[in-house]
Protein backbone atom coordinates (compact mmCIF):
# COMPACT_ATOMS: atom_id res chain seq x y z
CA UNK A 1 0.00 0.00 0.00
CA UNK A 2 1.30 3.45 -0.90
CA UNK A 3 2.19 5.79 1.94
CA UNK A 4 -0.45 8.42 2.60
CA UNK A 5 0.20 11.81 4.11
CA UNK A 6 -2.30 12.66 6.85
CA UNK A 7 -3.79 16.04 5.93
CA UNK A 8 -4.54 18.79 8.40
CA UNK A 9 -7.84 20.04 7.00
CA UNK A 10 -10.39 22.47 8.44
CA UNK A 11 -12.30 19.35 9.55
CA UNK A 12 -9.31 18.01 11.49
CA UNK A 13 -8.76 21.41 13.10
CA UNK A 14 -12.47 21.58 14.07
CA UNK A 15 -12.39 18.06 15.54
CA UNK A 16 -9.27 18.84 17.57
CA UNK A 17 -10.74 22.14 18.79
CA UNK A 18 -13.90 20.33 19.90
CA UNK A 19 -11.87 17.67 21.74
CA UNK A 20 -13.14 14.82 19.55
CA UNK A 21 -11.09 11.63 19.67
CA UNK A 22 -10.72 10.24 16.17
CA UNK A 23 -8.69 7.79 14.16
CA UNK A 24 -7.26 8.70 10.76
CA UNK A 25 -7.94 6.50 7.75
CA UNK A 26 -6.31 7.50 4.46
CA UNK A 27 -7.06 5.35 1.43
CA UNK A 28 -6.56 5.43 -2.32
CA UNK A 29 -9.38 7.56 -3.71
CA UNK A 30 -11.19 6.41 -6.85
CA UNK A 31 -13.22 8.88 -8.89
CA UNK A 32 -16.94 7.99 -8.57
CA UNK A 33 -16.06 5.15 -6.19
CA UNK A 34 -18.07 6.55 -3.30
CA UNK A 35 -18.59 4.74 -0.04
CA UNK A 36 -18.27 1.30 -1.66
CA UNK A 37 -14.62 1.98 -2.39
CA UNK A 38 -13.82 3.65 0.93
CA UNK A 39 -15.48 0.81 2.87
CA UNK A 40 -13.58 -1.78 0.84
CA UNK A 41 -10.27 0.06 1.27
CA UNK A 42 -10.78 0.42 5.05
CA UNK A 43 -12.14 -3.13 5.44
CA UNK A 44 -15.35 -1.94 7.14
CA UNK A 45 -19.06 -2.39 6.50
CA UNK A 46 -20.35 0.25 4.08
CA UNK A 47 -23.25 0.91 6.48
CA UNK A 48 -20.73 2.43 8.93
CA UNK A 49 -19.30 4.81 6.32
CA UNK A 50 -21.30 8.04 6.54
CA UNK A 51 -21.61 10.22 3.47
CA UNK A 52 -21.90 13.99 3.78
CA UNK A 53 -24.37 15.39 1.26
CA UNK A 54 -24.85 19.09 0.59
CA UNK A 55 -28.42 19.79 -0.44
CA UNK A 56 -30.64 22.84 -0.75
CA UNK A 57 -34.27 23.63 -0.10
CA UNK A 58 -36.73 25.38 -2.42
CA UNK A 59 -35.38 28.76 -1.18
CA UNK A 60 -31.85 27.68 -2.27
CA UNK A 61 -30.72 27.56 1.38
CA UNK A 62 -28.01 24.92 1.85
CA UNK A 63 -28.10 22.10 4.38
CA UNK A 64 -26.01 19.07 5.19
CA UNK A 65 -27.37 15.53 5.33
CA UNK A 66 -25.47 12.66 6.94
CA UNK A 67 -26.52 9.27 5.59
CA UNK A 68 -25.28 5.67 5.69
CA UNK A 69 -23.09 4.90 2.71
CA UNK A 70 -25.33 2.05 1.60
CA UNK A 71 -28.57 4.07 1.75
CA UNK A 72 -30.18 6.93 -0.18
CA UNK A 73 -31.93 10.05 1.11
CA UNK A 74 -35.69 10.46 0.74
CA UNK A 75 -35.80 14.09 -0.40
CA UNK A 76 -39.57 14.10 0.17
CA UNK A 77 -39.24 13.00 3.81
CA UNK A 78 -36.35 15.41 4.37
CA UNK A 79 -38.45 18.28 3.00
CA UNK A 80 -41.26 17.36 5.40
CA UNK A 81 -38.84 17.12 8.32
CA UNK A 82 -37.21 20.45 7.51
CA UNK A 83 -40.38 22.38 6.72
CA UNK A 84 -39.38 22.94 3.10
CA UNK A 85 -41.52 22.39 0.02
CA UNK A 86 -38.70 20.52 -1.69
CA UNK A 87 -35.07 19.46 -1.27
CA UNK A 88 -32.53 18.73 -3.98
CA UNK A 89 -28.79 18.14 -4.18
CA UNK A 90 -26.62 21.24 -4.57
CA UNK A 91 -24.62 21.66 -7.73
CA UNK A 92 -21.04 20.55 -6.92
CA UNK A 93 -19.64 24.05 -7.53
CA UNK A 94 -22.23 25.58 -5.18
CA UNK A 95 -21.62 22.86 -2.58
CA UNK A 96 -17.89 23.60 -2.65
CA UNK A 97 -18.57 27.31 -2.24
CA UNK A 98 -20.72 26.62 0.87
CA UNK A 99 -18.41 24.07 2.49
CA UNK A 100 -14.92 24.89 1.27
CA UNK A 101 -14.52 21.20 0.39
CA UNK A 102 -14.25 19.50 -2.97
CA UNK A 103 -17.06 17.03 -3.71
CA UNK A 104 -15.81 13.59 -2.67
CA UNK A 105 -13.94 15.20 0.22
CA UNK A 106 -16.80 17.00 1.97
CA UNK A 107 -16.83 16.85 5.76
CA UNK A 108 -19.60 18.21 7.98
CA UNK A 109 -16.90 19.53 10.32
CA UNK A 110 -15.09 22.81 9.69
CA UNK A 111 -17.30 23.99 6.84
CA UNK A 112 -16.78 27.47 5.45
CA UNK A 113 -20.42 28.36 6.14
CA UNK A 114 -22.58 27.21 9.06
CA UNK A 115 -25.52 25.18 7.76
CA UNK A 116 -28.24 23.11 9.38
CA UNK A 117 -27.24 19.47 9.69
CA UNK A 118 -29.63 16.52 9.45
CA UNK A 119 -28.50 13.05 10.52
CA UNK A 120 -30.20 9.74 9.83
CA UNK A 121 -31.29 8.42 13.24
CA UNK A 122 -29.83 4.92 12.79
CA UNK A 123 -26.31 6.36 12.36
CA UNK A 124 -26.39 7.28 16.04
CA UNK A 125 -26.99 3.62 16.98
CA UNK A 126 -23.65 2.46 15.55
CA UNK A 127 -20.64 1.94 17.84
CA UNK A 128 -18.25 3.71 15.42
CA UNK A 129 -18.59 5.52 12.12
CA UNK A 130 -16.22 6.61 9.38
CA UNK A 131 -16.83 10.07 7.94
CA UNK A 132 -14.92 12.31 5.59
CA UNK A 133 -12.00 14.17 7.12
CA UNK A 134 -12.07 17.01 4.61
CA UNK A 135 -10.14 15.59 1.69
CA UNK A 136 -10.71 12.95 -0.98
CA UNK A 137 -9.26 9.65 0.20
CA UNK A 138 -9.34 10.51 3.88
CA UNK A 139 -11.89 9.38 6.47
CA UNK A 140 -11.88 9.71 10.23
CA UNK A 141 -13.32 7.19 12.65
CA UNK A 142 -15.39 8.64 15.49
CA UNK A 143 -18.11 7.70 17.92
CA UNK A 144 -21.41 8.84 16.36
CA UNK A 145 -22.44 10.69 19.53
CA UNK A 146 -19.74 13.23 18.64
CA UNK A 147 -21.92 14.30 15.70
CA UNK A 148 -24.68 15.16 18.14
CA UNK A 149 -22.34 16.96 20.53
CA UNK A 150 -20.38 18.97 17.96
CA UNK A 151 -22.82 19.58 15.10
CA UNK A 152 -26.12 19.74 17.03
CA UNK A 153 -28.01 18.13 14.13
CA UNK A 154 -31.68 17.48 13.63
CA UNK A 155 -32.22 13.72 13.90
CA UNK A 156 -34.42 12.41 11.09
CA UNK A 157 -35.60 9.13 9.60
CA UNK A 158 -35.13 9.69 5.87
CA UNK A 159 -33.22 6.60 4.67
CA UNK A 160 -34.21 4.67 1.59
CA UNK A 161 -32.64 1.45 0.35
CA UNK A 162 -30.07 2.04 -2.37
CA UNK A 163 -31.10 0.77 -5.78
Amino acid sequence: MAAHRIPVTPAIRALRLAGVRFSEHPYTYEERGGTRVSARELGVDEHTVVKTLVMQNDRREPLIVLMHGDMNVSARNLARSSGARSIEPCDPVVAQRHTGYQVGGTSPFGTRRLMPVYVQTTILDLPRIYINGGRRGFLVGIEPQEITRVLKPTVVDIALPRD
